[in-house]
Protein backbone atom coordinates (compact mmCIF):
# COMPACT_ATOMS: atom_id res chain seq x y z
CA UNK A 1 0.00 0.00 0.00
CA UNK A 2 0.72 3.60 -0.97
CA UNK A 3 2.52 5.43 1.95
CA UNK A 4 -0.38 7.45 3.86
CA UNK A 5 0.45 10.98 6.04
CA UNK A 6 0.68 13.65 2.88
CA UNK A 7 -1.66 16.16 2.48
CA UNK A 8 -4.04 16.40 -0.41
CA UNK A 9 -5.21 19.12 -1.96
CA UNK A 10 -8.08 18.91 -4.50
CA UNK A 11 -9.47 21.59 -6.61
CA UNK A 12 -7.17 23.56 -8.76
CA UNK A 13 -9.07 26.24 -10.41
CA UNK A 14 -8.67 30.24 -9.81
CA UNK A 15 -7.94 30.49 -6.24
CA UNK A 16 -7.24 26.54 -5.36
CA UNK A 17 -3.98 26.37 -7.83
CA UNK A 18 -1.95 29.48 -6.67
CA UNK A 19 -3.19 28.36 -2.59
CA UNK A 20 -1.81 24.70 -3.52
CA UNK A 21 1.48 26.35 -4.75
CA UNK A 22 2.21 28.29 -1.76
CA UNK A 23 2.04 25.15 0.59
CA UNK A 24 4.39 23.43 -1.33
CA UNK A 25 6.95 26.87 -1.53
CA UNK A 26 6.27 26.55 2.17
CA UNK A 27 7.66 22.83 1.86
CA UNK A 28 4.53 20.99 2.71
CA UNK A 29 4.34 17.31 1.08
CA UNK A 30 1.77 17.72 -0.92
CA UNK A 31 -0.57 15.46 -3.20
CA UNK A 32 -3.07 16.95 -5.60
CA UNK A 33 -5.46 15.49 -8.09
CA UNK A 34 -8.17 17.67 -10.27
CA UNK A 35 -10.45 16.35 -12.54
CA UNK A 36 -9.08 18.28 -15.00
CA UNK A 37 -5.41 16.71 -15.32
CA UNK A 38 -4.10 19.77 -17.10
CA UNK A 39 -4.50 21.78 -14.44
CA UNK A 40 -1.80 19.62 -11.90
CA UNK A 41 1.22 20.13 -14.63
CA UNK A 42 2.43 23.31 -13.05
CA UNK A 43 2.06 22.29 -9.49
CA UNK A 44 3.95 18.67 -10.46
CA UNK A 45 6.48 21.12 -12.00
CA UNK A 46 6.97 23.08 -8.38
CA UNK A 47 7.52 19.59 -6.72
CA UNK A 48 3.40 18.44 -5.87
CA UNK A 49 3.22 15.16 -6.29
CA UNK A 50 -0.08 14.28 -8.63
CA UNK A 51 -2.52 11.43 -7.82
CA UNK A 52 -3.76 9.35 -10.53
CA UNK A 53 -7.75 8.99 -9.25
CA UNK A 54 -9.34 10.53 -6.08
CA UNK A 55 -8.77 7.44 -4.39
CA UNK A 56 -5.58 7.29 -4.71
CA UNK A 57 -5.16 10.67 -2.60
CA UNK A 58 -7.64 9.87 0.07
CA UNK A 59 -5.54 6.75 0.44
CA UNK A 60 -2.46 8.05 0.91
CA UNK A 61 -3.26 11.31 2.69
CA UNK A 62 -4.35 11.97 6.57
CA UNK A 63 -5.52 15.56 5.56
CA UNK A 64 -7.08 16.81 2.89
CA UNK A 65 -7.81 20.29 1.84
CA UNK A 66 -10.81 20.72 -0.55
CA UNK A 67 -11.24 24.13 -3.00
CA UNK A 68 -14.23 22.96 -5.02
CA UNK A 69 -17.17 25.14 -7.02
CA UNK A 70 -20.31 24.06 -4.89
CA UNK A 71 -22.13 21.42 -2.70
CA UNK A 72 -22.67 18.86 -5.37
CA UNK A 73 -18.91 19.07 -6.80
CA UNK A 74 -17.85 18.03 -2.66
CA UNK A 75 -20.55 15.37 -2.66
CA UNK A 76 -19.17 13.84 -5.81
CA UNK A 77 -15.49 14.05 -4.54
CA UNK A 78 -16.16 12.72 -1.31
CA UNK A 79 -18.56 10.40 -2.81
CA UNK A 80 -20.96 10.73 0.07
CA UNK A 81 -23.77 8.61 0.23
CA UNK A 82 -21.77 6.28 -1.49
CA UNK A 83 -20.17 2.67 -0.19
CA UNK A 84 -16.60 4.11 -0.66
CA UNK A 85 -17.76 7.75 1.98
CA UNK A 86 -16.75 5.87 5.00
CA UNK A 87 -13.43 4.75 3.57
CA UNK A 88 -12.42 7.92 1.69
CA UNK A 89 -13.05 10.28 5.46
CA UNK A 90 -12.59 7.62 8.25
CA UNK A 91 -9.05 8.54 10.33
CA UNK A 92 -8.87 11.93 7.88
CA UNK A 93 -9.38 15.46 8.41
CA UNK A 94 -11.48 16.89 5.76
CA UNK A 95 -11.03 20.64 5.58
CA UNK A 96 -13.19 22.60 2.88
CA UNK A 97 -11.85 26.08 1.74
CA UNK A 98 -15.26 26.37 -0.25
CA UNK A 99 -17.79 28.44 -0.18
CA UNK A 100 -20.57 25.85 0.21
CA UNK A 101 -24.37 26.73 1.57
CA UNK A 102 -24.59 26.62 5.52
CA UNK A 103 -26.82 23.95 5.65
CA UNK A 104 -25.06 21.80 3.92
CA UNK A 105 -21.76 22.19 5.73
CA UNK A 106 -23.64 21.52 8.96
CA UNK A 107 -25.05 18.18 7.52
CA UNK A 108 -21.52 16.98 6.04
CA UNK A 109 -19.88 17.78 9.22
CA UNK A 110 -22.47 15.49 11.13
CA UNK A 111 -22.03 12.68 8.25
CA UNK A 112 -17.79 12.90 8.37
CA UNK A 113 -17.71 12.78 11.89
CA UNK A 114 -20.22 9.82 11.95
CA UNK A 115 -18.22 8.00 9.87
CA UNK A 116 -14.95 8.30 11.54
CA UNK A 117 -13.44 11.52 10.41
CA UNK A 118 -12.92 15.18 11.31
CA UNK A 119 -14.08 18.51 9.32
CA UNK A 120 -12.81 21.87 9.44
CA UNK A 121 -14.46 24.75 7.59
CA UNK A 122 -12.22 27.28 6.43
CA UNK A 123 -13.55 29.78 3.71
CA UNK A 124 -11.25 32.42 2.80
CA UNK A 125 -11.90 35.90 1.66
CA UNK A 126 -10.02 37.54 -1.35
CA UNK A 127 -9.69 37.07 -4.82
CA UNK A 128 -7.18 35.58 -7.42
CA UNK A 129 -3.90 38.28 -6.97
CA UNK A 130 -4.22 37.61 -2.64
CA UNK A 131 -4.42 33.67 -3.02
CA UNK A 132 -0.95 34.36 -5.23
CA UNK A 133 0.24 35.72 -2.49
CA UNK A 134 -0.18 34.44 0.38
CA UNK A 135 -2.69 37.10 1.32
CA UNK A 136 -6.19 35.55 2.10
CA UNK A 137 -8.15 35.73 5.44
CA UNK A 138 -9.30 32.91 6.59
CA UNK A 139 -12.43 32.14 8.78
CA UNK A 140 -12.09 28.49 10.61
CA UNK A 141 -14.70 26.58 12.67
CA UNK A 142 -15.13 22.87 13.60
CA UNK A 143 -13.58 21.35 17.06
CA UNK A 144 -10.41 23.68 18.64
CA UNK A 145 -8.18 20.20 18.55
CA UNK A 146 -8.47 19.88 14.95
CA UNK A 147 -8.19 24.48 14.54
CA UNK A 148 -4.69 24.11 16.34
CA UNK A 149 -3.58 21.64 13.62
CA UNK A 150 -5.12 23.73 10.36
CA UNK A 151 -3.62 27.05 11.50
CA UNK A 152 -0.07 26.07 10.99
CA UNK A 153 -0.50 23.96 7.84
CA UNK A 154 -2.86 26.85 6.42
CA UNK A 155 -0.43 29.94 7.56
CA UNK A 156 1.34 29.86 3.76
CA UNK A 157 -2.27 30.58 2.31
CA UNK A 158 -3.48 33.26 4.60
CA UNK A 159 -2.16 36.29 6.26
CA UNK A 160 -4.39 35.95 9.35
CA UNK A 161 -6.97 33.16 10.50
CA UNK A 162 -9.65 34.25 12.94
CA UNK A 163 -11.61 31.24 14.58
CA UNK A 164 -15.37 31.58 14.32
CA UNK A 165 -16.85 28.93 16.75
CA UNK A 166 -18.35 25.90 15.31
CA UNK A 167 -19.79 24.49 11.52
CA UNK A 168 -21.00 26.41 9.92
CA UNK A 169 -19.86 29.75 11.53
CA UNK A 170 -16.97 30.39 9.32
CA UNK A 171 -19.20 30.37 5.95
CA UNK A 172 -21.88 32.32 7.98
CA UNK A 173 -18.94 34.90 8.49
CA UNK A 174 -18.05 34.73 5.42
CA UNK A 175 -21.61 35.70 4.11
CA UNK A 176 -21.08 38.19 6.22
CA UNK A 177 -18.16 39.79 5.20
CA UNK A 178 -19.22 39.21 1.29
CA UNK A 179 -22.50 41.03 1.35
CA UNK A 180 -20.32 44.33 2.32
CA UNK A 181 -17.35 43.77 -0.51
CA UNK A 182 -20.50 43.10 -3.12
CA UNK A 183 -22.40 45.52 -2.15
CA UNK A 184 -19.06 47.49 -2.04
CA UNK A 185 -17.99 46.68 -5.21
CA UNK A 186 -21.46 47.29 -6.88
CA UNK A 187 -21.51 50.54 -5.84
CA UNK A 188 -18.55 51.76 -6.81
CA UNK A 189 -19.81 50.16 -10.12
CA UNK A 190 -22.64 52.74 -10.23
CA UNK A 191 -20.35 55.39 -8.99
CA UNK A 192 -17.87 54.69 -12.38
CA UNK A 193 -20.93 54.69 -14.32
CA UNK A 194 -22.30 58.06 -12.88
CA UNK A 195 -19.23 59.95 -13.57
CA UNK A 196 -18.38 58.62 -17.22
CA UNK A 197 -22.11 59.30 -18.04
CA UNK A 198 -21.31 63.06 -16.93
CA UNK A 199 -18.35 63.03 -18.93
CA UNK A 200 -15.90 63.60 -16.06
CA UNK A 201 -12.16 63.21 -15.98
CA UNK A 202 -12.46 59.25 -15.11
CA UNK A 203 -8.61 59.67 -14.04
CA UNK A 204 -9.08 62.87 -11.99
CA UNK A 205 -12.38 60.98 -10.52
CA UNK A 206 -10.01 57.50 -9.50
CA UNK A 207 -7.37 59.72 -8.06
CA UNK A 208 -10.13 60.82 -5.48
CA UNK A 209 -11.54 57.69 -4.81
CA UNK A 210 -8.23 56.28 -3.99
CA UNK A 211 -7.13 59.64 -1.93
CA UNK A 212 -10.74 59.34 0.02
CA UNK A 213 -11.62 58.06 3.18
CA UNK A 214 -13.57 55.03 1.83
CA UNK A 215 -10.32 53.78 0.01
CA UNK A 216 -8.99 50.11 0.42
CA UNK A 217 -6.99 47.59 -1.48
CA UNK A 218 -10.15 46.05 -3.20
CA UNK A 219 -11.76 49.58 -4.26
CA UNK A 220 -7.84 50.53 -5.81
CA UNK A 221 -8.14 47.78 -7.62
CA UNK A 222 -11.67 47.58 -8.82
CA UNK A 223 -10.79 51.43 -10.28
CA UNK A 224 -7.55 50.40 -11.49
CA UNK A 225 -9.30 47.90 -13.46
CA UNK A 226 -12.52 49.95 -14.32
CA UNK A 227 -9.53 52.68 -15.68
CA UNK A 228 -8.08 50.61 -17.95
CA UNK A 229 -11.44 48.77 -18.67
CA UNK A 230 -9.56 45.20 -17.93
CA UNK A 231 -12.17 42.84 -17.09
CA UNK A 232 -9.89 39.93 -17.22
CA UNK A 233 -10.90 37.81 -13.75
CA UNK A 234 -9.77 38.04 -10.44
CA UNK A 235 -13.12 37.13 -9.09
CA UNK A 236 -15.43 36.25 -11.79
CA UNK A 237 -18.83 37.28 -11.60
CA UNK A 238 -20.21 33.63 -11.95
CA UNK A 239 -18.46 33.32 -8.81
CA UNK A 240 -19.98 36.29 -6.92
CA UNK A 241 -23.39 35.56 -8.71
CA UNK A 242 -22.97 32.00 -6.57
CA UNK A 243 -22.37 33.96 -3.74
CA UNK A 244 -24.88 36.77 -4.07
CA UNK A 245 -27.20 33.33 -3.68
CA UNK A 246 -25.75 31.98 -0.72
CA UNK A 247 -25.86 35.10 1.06
CA UNK A 248 -29.18 36.10 -0.02
CA UNK A 249 -30.12 32.43 0.88
CA UNK A 250 -28.89 32.93 4.41
CA UNK A 251 -30.45 35.77 4.96
CA UNK A 252 -34.06 34.40 4.16
CA UNK A 253 -33.17 31.25 6.67
CA UNK A 254 -33.47 33.56 9.62
CA UNK A 255 -35.86 35.84 8.32
CA UNK A 256 -33.78 39.12 8.03
CA UNK A 257 -34.02 41.46 5.07
CA UNK A 258 -30.87 42.14 2.30
CA UNK A 259 -32.29 44.71 0.27
CA UNK A 260 -28.47 45.61 -1.12
CA UNK A 261 -27.63 42.29 -1.74
CA UNK A 262 -31.43 41.47 -3.27
CA UNK A 263 -30.77 44.35 -5.99
CA UNK A 264 -26.80 43.03 -6.12
CA UNK A 265 -28.11 39.49 -7.30
CA UNK A 266 -30.38 40.73 -9.83
CA UNK A 267 -27.47 42.58 -11.26
CA UNK A 268 -24.98 40.02 -11.13
CA UNK A 269 -27.39 37.69 -12.56
CA UNK A 270 -27.91 39.96 -15.51
CA UNK A 271 -24.25 40.25 -16.16
CA UNK A 272 -24.10 36.52 -16.07
CA UNK A 273 -26.70 36.17 -18.67
CA UNK A 274 -24.30 38.49 -20.92
CA UNK A 275 -21.86 35.49 -21.54
CA UNK A 276 -19.58 37.15 -18.88
CA UNK A 277 -19.16 34.84 -16.42
CA UNK A 278 -15.85 34.74 -16.64
CA UNK A 279 -15.29 38.08 -15.99
CA UNK A 280 -14.22 40.15 -13.19
CA UNK A 281 -16.68 41.24 -11.08
CA UNK A 282 -16.68 44.85 -12.01
CA UNK A 283 -17.88 44.06 -15.29
CA UNK A 284 -21.89 44.55 -13.17
CA UNK A 285 -21.02 47.91 -14.68
CA UNK A 286 -22.23 46.50 -17.92
CA UNK A 287 -25.48 45.27 -16.80
CA UNK A 288 -25.53 48.86 -14.83
CA UNK A 289 -25.01 50.61 -17.51
CA UNK A 290 -28.40 48.90 -19.70
CA UNK A 291 -30.62 48.93 -16.34
CA UNK A 292 -33.89 50.25 -16.90
CA UNK A 293 -35.15 53.01 -15.07
CA UNK A 294 -38.52 52.72 -13.28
Amino acid sequence: MAKQGGVGFIGLGTMGAPMALNLIKAGTDLIVWNRTRERCFALEQAGATVALTADELFTRCETIILMLENDGATDAVLARRQPQFTSRVSGKTIISMSTLSADYAQSLSEDIRAAGGRYVEAPVSGSRKPAEAGQLVGMLAGEEVDLKKVRALLAPICKELFDCGAVPGALQMKFAVNSFLITMVTGLAEAWNFALQHHLDMRRFAEILNAGPMASGVSRTKVAKLLAEDFSRQAGIADVFKNSCLVVGAARSVGIPSPLMDRCLELYRETASMDLEEDDMVSVIRAIERYDLP
